[in-house]
This record gives C-alpha cells, structure tokens and sequence, in this order.
C-alpha cells in the first residue's frame, strides 16, 4: 500500500518547516508554499513524510493511502 502527500492549499500558511524535513519532495514556490507532485511517497522517505506532516503548524499537510 503507497500514500501520497497532500496539501490543503487553503490552510497552509507557508511556514516552510514540510520542506526543511524533506526537501526530496516538498519544494517552495517564490511565495514560500509548499508544491508536491502527488507522487507515492517511497519507502525510504515514510518515516520523514510522517515528521513533515507532524511537524505542520496548520495541519495543512496529511498522508493520503491509496
């Protein structure tokens, strides 16, 4: 079973800590909000995914299983 990383682009007020905690999938765009590609997130990043969306202030980033 994969999950995807997701952001609510409503919620999330650019504080930039997802792409601290990983960079290999969450850039910032010239604003400083986050973009992901919505690409199954690897096995070697889960345990980090999960650290990034802990780590949201807003709650605007979740892991969405598929």
């Amino acid at each position: 079973m994969s999950e995807k990383l997701l952001v609510n682009p409503i919620e999330c007020e650019g504080h930039g800590a997802c792409a601290e905690l990983l960079p290999e999938m969450i850039h910032l765009d010239e604003w400083g909000y986050p973009i992901v590609d919505g690409q199954p997130v690897p096995a070697a990043l889960e345990r980090d995914a999960r650290a990034a969306v802990s780590a949201c202030p807003t709650l605007a980033l979740r892991l969405l299983r598929s």
